[in-house]
Order: structure tokens, then C-alpha cells, then sequence
């Protein structure tokens, strides 16, 4: 009997603008745009290949959307006239992701007059009819209409999801839309798409469409029971659009008799051949995907790279980006290489064997991600390419009759990696190393010299793709540099209720997975060490961020005591305020809503109270953000101000006093918060589970928050805080003598800078000179300006004016700063630190102004955010030398540090603290203006301001 056929259809139009939004924007050395043709060609590679693993399909032809109209803006004009145009940018590699289409030897479609969604429906439907299997690869909603058809030859019709890795057959369509696939076109009449421009029936949404259909069958039923219907908008609605939603019902639909092109027996799936994929790669620089081509052995011909896109498109003169970097000739990662060390002896020899590298790269495997509770479930170990083991400390389940696999008692092999973990003679390499520092400081064991992949790419590259940890982790880092997809914790652990710890992972699956992780980080550390110096980022990496990981380490293990019923107490108080407010802005409306629901609430505001000013998104709701409040009550409607104290409170009680509760360590009594050094663009570091970056610094209700962080019996905290150190970077990089006087001779400087914009000093002035100052420092504009103050787009543009005027050191500065960063691509802080802003030469105006403002603003936040970073890697030592090695170091939190000593120890340790603040910025940095440091003690944070 024959093999049964079976078709994949992949919607290429999905994958090119996820890959577009993939990766930043870059360019090849012929000046032409290849960021989405390097995302979408690793994309459909990837594609292949776990096809391949999975179920193999026989036949598989990639469909796109051709540029122009269809057959539907006959029918409705205003179809899909919401859609913006392609990124410009993204235009000139549309012909590019055809190429790679067919350098791939796969079929590529396309028609004219006709949508992507109705070829493939139609070749679907001709597959199915011969008795083919067919799987669209896709996860438009419209092409759910097609999941589960049949027909009598036996081929059936399903989805697959490559976002969510999932298999898309009728019980998953079921879930979305709660009626059969055949009906999903009925929902999509009601509802309408506004992605589309699919009208539907106005105020009908999802939940009543489907609700609808259910209740009496399909479309048409709907329609003709609508005058039966109980009165009111809904029925009105039904009446009244009627025909539109006909009319939307025939623009959802599929058309399944289109002239097929290309016979589907062309879409005949066989290995890659080398040409003409080879060619294609080489021609635009893909080399690491050249060399996975050729299984990690190289290949000839010219090598070239992409570089980060200049506005203009042309090749840029600064540092390649690294997407494409010519590798070392290394091996492709081989999982079935890697060793699994299940004996002392074994992991002896891998030590020694280490010793002599003098490079290791080391991960852990753990039961949780919070470094501070997880359990030690194994360690991994890399000394190259395929060089890699891991060491199993803790499988088999929790069930104490689960079977456990053979592995080294969990004490005896620490006592053997704790002489090479923290030996001065060898390297220690970590991806996030912080972590697994945590994890193994727990077991007595101090991790040092290292370095972290994580810290190195982000010093190389950040702003160039997505920023955080999802821009530099592992997994995104592993395909943009190495061409190789690794594998992924929810592939081995699953997700959701069937989920598995990974102590219960048996022991191949683990040993493939957690040696494969400290491969690949062996693997960048090897391609980022060189480029540290050639990018110019050693500076930047080897005096601030490396040398801080190990003190933020030491900060998360540290943690900082709250007091639960202060917390209880203040949940307690805010359900009691949040309540009263709720009554009050009900009374004060005339009826009760759910205030949370920006809907109900934009209605109201809008529609029945009648405020001014109120716009309508693409959802067809009103925008209720805080600016939008803010301007209302700047009007004086009340009850926007009421909200805005609702939403305050109610913001402070979910994530601060009811979820610091939660967060306390049932261990050590106190909370810790975990800090990153890659979420912030500009270098900041930023606080995670739980945040303790955004609680207010100057009001009642943060002071009251701020009072629920204490000392240990015995001991007090002491805030030091930076003050005005933006201001005074700026007066410093701007050059503005007037600002370096007044902060030399210790003037207020708000009071200053109202002398020279007002002539005056009251607290008016001084207040509008501070918002002033700060505001100009972010690249505020004239719209911007006037809504803080209260004041016209004029008066706002004659106080810039004034401004730059009294101080023109700041406007010379903003003009070099942006003809710098549109020039290289990126800003720089006094440091060396790079921040780049590939979108600086946008034609859209919204992202070329952001990517401005941004940029002003980051070279000054970016040295402050060094400068403080450098005075926490040399508190520590400094303190140490003082005899105050005790004092501890638990919270940085903007420019503020946070320590807990004994009462007694304040008067000593105070200059030293003050002392290592003010002098951070030394040697590297000479600055002409003071480091002023606020130092306050107190029992709680909040008495300590």
C-alpha cells in the first residue's frame, strides 16, 4: 500500500512580519535591508527540520499574499483600509524572502486578485479530495474554518500553530470560538475584524457572537430571530445591520475552487540540496547558517557579515552586529556527544580535565527559578565544542518510592566541583551566572572569576533587537550567532497541569538538554570575548557590569525584612479606601460600573458624563490611560482625579502589600527581589519578583509602603541616595557653566535655573524650573511640556526657548548627541556604554521621535547608571578595609542604595559609604561638577528619607 500523502501549506505572509519584528533591523554589505530575510529564512529552516523530526511531510509549498486588491474590495470597498503599508524597510525584501523561498527548492505561490488564505483553501481542498492530509501552518483564525473537513478519500484538514507549538484539529477550534469549524465564519460575521476592516455588527464582540451562534445555529438564524428578540441594542443592532453582516459573512469566506497554479504533485518534499541555497546564503552574508549547512565544517567562498542598518539603508561604518559573524570552524552542536557523569571517578577526570582548559563554562539545573528556594537538580559542564557533560545530583522524582537513577551523592560531587568552581586559575563561564551563583553559594561554594554570555551580549548589542532578558537569553542568542536552535524547557518539562519537574526528566533527555546549554554558552562566550575589544565594549563590560555580578548576587542572597502585619495592616486600610472610593465615583457618575474596565469606564466619562477630549482606538473603545485622566483633571472633572487614586491604591495593595506578603522567604523570614543586569536599554539595573523599583518616592501612601521595610532587631537601615545626579551629568557632559557654579557652590538648582528663566523665585517658579529641567533632559516637546505645566503649546515652546537660551550648552548638546547617534547608529556614556537605535531614521514619526528622545536622554541615565554601579562593586571592599565587613548591601533601587549595619556603626560607616558614592565615577571619569550623596538611618526604608 502507498505511502499516504501529506501536504503542508505554510502561510509565509505570518512568518515574514514575525520575522521582520524578530530581529533589528540589517543590512549586507550591498546596503540592502536583510533582517527579515535572515529571520524568516532560519524561521522556515527551522520549520523543515522538526517537520522532518516529527511526522514528515510528503509534499509542502509556502503561500504569500500578493501586493494589490482582491476580489473582496469589489464586494467592500473599505476592506482591509485600516492596514497600514508594509515598514519601508520591509518592501525591498519581499523579493529577497522569495529568493529564499526558492533557494530552499520549495514551491513559492502567489496570485493575483487572490489572498493567500483562499490558495491555500483551495489547494486544500484539491489535496483532500485525492485523499491527502493537509496541515496549514498557520494560526490565522479566518483559515479555521477549513480545520477538520474531510473527505470521502480520507484526507483530513488540520492546523499547526509554530508560534505556540501547537496542533490546531477541531476541539482546539472548539475552545477559541465555542462552536464547530464550520461555523466560525458565522462568529467572524457577528464580531467583525478590525484587522480586516471586516465591519460585522457594531458593539457585538466575540463572547455575544459565539453565544449567539450557539443559541440558534448559524447566521441566518440569528438574523431572523432578532425581532423576537428581548428589546434593546443588541436586537436594535441585529435589525438594523443586518445586511452588513452579510455582507461580512461573504467576505470571511474562503474561496476553495481558485486555479491551482502549480500541481500539487510539484510540492513533492526531498532533502535540501547544498545549490541553490549555498549561493543564496553566501550572497547576503548568512554565514552561520552557511556553515550549518554544511554540518559546522565550513564552506568556500567569500565570507561577508551584516551590519546594523544605517536610516538610509546603506552599509554602516560602525562595528558589525554580530547576527551573522564569521564562526570559528567548530563542530555543529552534537547532543548525542555529550557525556552523562554519573560516577566520582568520571567527575574527577572531567575536573582535571577542566583545570587544564583554565575555561569552563558552568550551568545548574534547578526545580524552581527562584535562586533562593530551587532545589539543586544537577550541574552542567562545557570545555568546547561538543565537550560537554552534565552531572545528575538530583533526579527522580519527589515520590520517595520513585525509582532513582544511578548518580553521585549530592555532597560528595560539591566537594568535588568546589575546588575548580572557585579556583583563581580557571575561568568560570555562565549564561545569567548570577543564578547559578545563587544556587551554589547555598551549598557553600563562592563561583569566581567568571564572566556571563548574558552581561557580554548586552554590552555588545543593546537596543539592537528586543530589550531584556528575551532579546540576550540563550535560546535567542543560540540562533542569531550560531544558526542553531536549541532545545527548550517546555519541549522537555511540557507546560500546564501535565508539566514535570525536571528532577523527573530521565536522565538522556537531561543530559542533552543541560549539556547543551553550557555548550552553547562556551560556544558565545568564544565569539563575544573578541568583540568585546574590537566593538569597543571591554571598558564598559570589564569595569562596571562584570564586576557588579557578584554584588548584585550577594544583594539577592542578603534580601531585606518587611513586616507582614505592617503589610497586613496597610492591605487592610487600602480595601477600606478603595471601597469608599469605589462609592463615592459611583455616586458621582449616577450608577455603578466596574471602574477597572476601561470600557465601561471611557463610556462613561465620554458618553455620558460628556467630557471633551475623548478618542476612540481601533477597538472602537476610549483611551482611559493616566494622561488621559491626568488631562481631565487638569479640567477639573473629579472624577478623573477620583480614578486615578483608585487605580494608585488598588495598583499598591495587588503588588505591594498584598504580593510582598506572599513573596516573604519562609527560610530566611526576609523578601528578595531579583535584579537584572540586561532590563533596562540604557543600563539600569531593574528590579523583578517582586518589583521594588516603582514604589512611590514621594508620597504618603509610598512613604507608608516604604515604613513596612525594617531592620533586624538591633539594627537600622541607612538609604544613600545620589542627589540631582542627572542634572549634574548634564551640566558636566553639556558643559554649562552657570549649572557646574551652582552645583559647585551647593545651590538649590531648581532655585537656580528659576532665577534665570522666571527672575524670580517662588515656589511656583522653582516648581515649574524643576519639571522644567528634568523634562528637557528626555527631549520633551512643546506638546509634552504644556500638558505638565498647564500651559499652550506656545508658552511651553517660549519656556524651551528661554531655556536654551539661559543654558545653550544643553541645546548643543541634544543637536551633537542626535547627529552622533543618526551618524553611528548609537549613544555612548561616559563610560563607553552603547546603546543603539536602529530606529532613529524612521519615516514613521512616532518611532523616530521615541528613538530621539530616547537617545538625548540615554547617554546622561546611562552614566548615572554606571556610576552607581561602579560604587556598589566597590562598596563591599571599601567597607571591608574599614572594619565594617558586616554591613550589608540589600537594595539598589534607581540612584539609591540601601544598607543594614548595627546602630552602632552608622557614624562609622557613613563617610565611607558617602566617600565610595561621590568618587565612583574615578579614574575613568573626571567630572567638573560634585557627586552630592544624601545619607539618612532610620528603623524603617521610610525613616530612613
Amino acid at each position: 500500500m502507498d505511502e499516504k500523502q501529506h501536504l503542508y501549506l505554510v502561510d509565509g505572509s505570518a512568518y515574514i512580519f514575525r520575522a521582520y519584528h524578530r530581529l533589528p533591523p540589517l543590512t549586507n554589505l550591498h546596503g540592502v535591508p536583510v533582517g527579515a530575510v535572515y529571520g524568516y529564512t532560519t524561521m522556515l529552516w527551522k520549520l523543515a527540520e522538526d517537520l522532518h523530526k516529527a511526522d514528515g511531510p510528503t509534499h509542502l509549498a509556502v503561500i504569500l499574499d500578493k501586493a494589490g486588491t482582491s476580489f473582496r474590495n469589489d464586494l467592500y470597498d473599505q476592506y482591509k483600509a485600516n492596514r497600514p503599508p508594509p515598514p519601508e524597510d520591509l518592501v525591498p525584501q519581499f523579493p529577497l524572502i522569495r529568493d529564499a523561498t526558492r533557494a530552499f527548492s520549495l514551491a513559492c505561490i502567489e496570485e493575483d486578485a487572490l489572498e493567500a488564505d483562499d490558495i491555500i483553501a483551495s489547494y486544500a481542498r484539491a489535496a483532500t479530495l485525492r485523499g491527502w492530509d493537509v496541515t496549514i501552518v498557520s494560526s490565522d483564525k479566518d483559515l479555521m474554518q477549513l480545520v477538520g473537513k474531510c473527505s470521502e478519500g480520507g484526507g483530513c484538514i488540520d492546523m499547526l500553530d509554530t508560534m505556540k507549538n501547537l496542533r490546531i484539529d477541531v476541539p482546539e477550534v472548539v475552545e477559541k470560538f465555542g462552536v464547530m469549524p464550520e461555523l466560525v465564519g458565522d462568529v467572524l460575521a457577528l464580531m467583525g475584524d478590525s484587522v480586516d476592516n471586516v465591519p460585522g455588527i457594531r458593539g457585538i464582540g466575540p463572547k455575544t457572537a459565539t453565544k449567539l451562534i450557539q443559541e440558534h445555529g448559524n447566521l441566518e438564524s440569528v438574523l431572523a430571530a432578532a425581532p423576537t428578540m428581548k428589546p434593546g441594542k443588541l436586537r436594535d443592532s441585529l435589525i438594523e445591520q443586518a445586511e452588513m453582516a452579510r455582507l461580512s459573512r461573504v467576505l470571511v469566506q474562503l474561496k476553495e475552487d481558485c486555479t491551482l497554479p502549480i500541481p500539487i504533485e510539484d510540492f513533492k518534499l526531498d532533502t535540501i540540496p547544498r545549490e541553490p541555497l549555498a549561493a543564496f546564503l553566501t550572497e547576503h552574508g548568512f554565514t552561520s547558517l552557511l556553515k550549518r549547512l554544511d554540518g559546522g565544517q565550513g564552506s568556500p567562498g567569500p565570507k561577508t557579515q551584516l551590519n546594523p542598518a544605517k536610516p538610509d539603508h546603506a552599509a554602516t561604518t560602525a562595528a558589525p552586529a554580530g547576527v551573522a559573524r564569521k564562526l570559528p570552524d567548530w563542530p555543529a552542536p552534537d547532543l548525542s556527544s555529550y557525556a552523562c557523569v554519573q560516577s566520582a571517578s568520571e567527575l574527577s577526570e572531567w575536573i582535571a580535565r577542566a583545570f587544564a582548559a583554565r575555561v569552563v563554562a558552568v550551568d545548574t539545573e534547578t526545580s524552581a527559578l527562584d535562586a533562593m528556594r530551587a532545589d539543586l537538580v544537577g550541574v552542567s559542564l562545557a570545555l568546547g565544542p561538543n565537550q560537554a557533560c552534565y552531572i545528575p545530583l538530583g533526579h527522580g522524582g519527589t515520590d520517595m518510592f520513585a525509582e532513582r537513577p544511578v548518580q553521585i551523592d549530592r555532597a560528595t560531587a560539591l566537594s568535588l566541583l568546589k575546588p575548580l568552581l572557585e579556583s583563581d586559575a580557571v575561568l568560570k563561564v555562565g549564561q545569567n551566572i548570577k543564578y547559578d551563583i545563587n544556587i551554589l553559594a547555598r551549598h557553600g561554594i563562592a563561583v569566581a572569576p567568571i564572566d556571563d554570555t548574558m552581561v557580554m551580549s548586552f554590552c555588545l548589542d543593546a537596543g539592537r533587537g528586543e530589550v531584556g532578558i528575551a532579546g540576550h537569553g540563550m535560546d535567542e542568542l543560540s540562533d542569531r550567532h550560531l544558526g542553531h536552535t536549541t532545545m527548550t524547557f517546555k519541549e522537555l518539562c511540557g507546560s500546564g497541569r501535565k508539566a514535570i519537574s525536571f528532577a523527573e526528566v530521565p536522565l538522556a533527555d537531561a543530559t542533552r538538554y543541560a549539556a547543551e546549554d553550557a555548550d552553547i554558552t562556551w560556544r558565545l562566550h568564544r565569539l563575544f570575548a573578541p568583540r568585546l575589544p574590537e566593538e569597543g565594549g571591554t571598558r564598559v563590560y570589564q569595569r562596571v557590569d562584570r564586576p557588579l555580578v557578584p554584588v548584585v548576587a550577594m544583594m539577592e542572597r542578603n534580601g531585606i525584612k518587611v513586616d507582614r502585619e505592617r503589610l497586613a495592616g496597610l492591605s487592610t486600610e487600602f480595601a477600606v479606601q478603595i471601597a469608599r472610593l469605589e462609592g463615592v465615583i459611583h455616586e458621582k457618575c449616577g450608577q455603578s460600573f466596574t471602574i477597572g474596565s476601561p470600557k465601561q469606564l471611557g463610556e462613561i466619562l465620554f458618553d455620558k458624563l460628556g467630557y471633551k477630549g475623548g478618542k476612540k482606538g481601533k477597538t472602537g473603545q476610549y483611551s482611559t490611560d493616566q494622561s488621559v485622566l491626568e488631562g481631565l483633571a487638569g479640567q477639573g472633572a473629579e472624577v478623573a482625579t477620583l480614578v486615578l487614586e483608585w487605580r494608585q491604591l488598588s495598583k499598591l495593595k495587588s503588588t505591594y502589600t498584598d504580593a510582598l506578603q506572599a513573596a516573604i522567604n519562609p527560610d530566611t523570614g526576609r523578601v528578595h527581589t531579583s535584579y537584572s543586569l540586561v532590563g533596562a536599554q540604557t543600563g539600569r539595573l531593574s528590579s523583578n519578583d517582586p518589583n521594588l523599583q516603582n514604589i512611590p518616592i514621594r508620597t504618603e501612601i509610598g512613604r507608608q509602603i516604604r515604613d513596612a521595610f525594617v531592620a533586624e532587631p538591633g539594627n537600622v537601615l541607612l538609604a544613600a541616595d545620589y542627589s540631582q545626579i542627572e542634572l549634574r551629568l548634564a551640566a558636566h557632559m553639556a558643559d554649562v557653566p552657570a549649572l557646574k557654579e551652582a552645583f559647585a557652590a551647593g545651590e538649590d538648582i531648581h532655585s537656580r535655573t528659576a532665577m534665570e528663566m522666571f527672575g524670580s523665585v517662588d515656589r511656583d517658579t522653582r516648581g515649574r524650573a524643576k519639571t522644567i529641567n528634568f523634562a528637557i533632559l528626555y527631549g520633551i516637546s512643546r506638546w509634552g511640556l504644556g500638558g505638565r505645566l498647564g500651559v499652550s503649546a506656545d508658552e511651553a515652546q517660549a519656556m524651551i526657548d528661554r531655556y536654551f537660551e539661559r543654558f545653550p550648552g544643553i541645546q548643543r548638546y541634544i543637536h551633537e548627541t542626535l547627529e552622533s547617534v543618526r551618524e553611528c547608529g548609537y549613544s555612548q556614556t561616559l563610560f563607553g556604554r552603547k546603546t543603539w537605535f536602529p530606529r532613529i531614521g524612521s519615516k514613521n514619526q512616532a518611532e523616530r521621535q521615541g528613538s530621539e528622545r530616547a537617545a538625548i536622554n540615554a547617554p546622561i541615565q546611562g552614566t548615572s547608571a554606571d556610576i552607581i554601579k561602579r560604587a556598589m562593586a566597590r562598596m563591599m571592599p571599601a567597607l571591608d578595609d574599614a572594619g565594617l565587613g558586616h554591613v550589608k548591601m540589600l537594595l539598589q533601587v534607581h540612584d539609591e542604595l540601601v544598607f543594614e549595619l548595627p546602630e552602632g556603626d552608622v557614624e562609622a560607616a557613613r563617610p565611607v559609604i558617602e566617600r565610595v558614592m561621590a568618587t565612583a565615577a574615578e579614574p575613568s571619569v573626571k567630572l567638573t561638577v560634585p557627586l552630592g550623596v544624601e545619607i539618612g538611618t532610620g528603623l524603617s526604608w521610610g525613616a530612613a528619607h
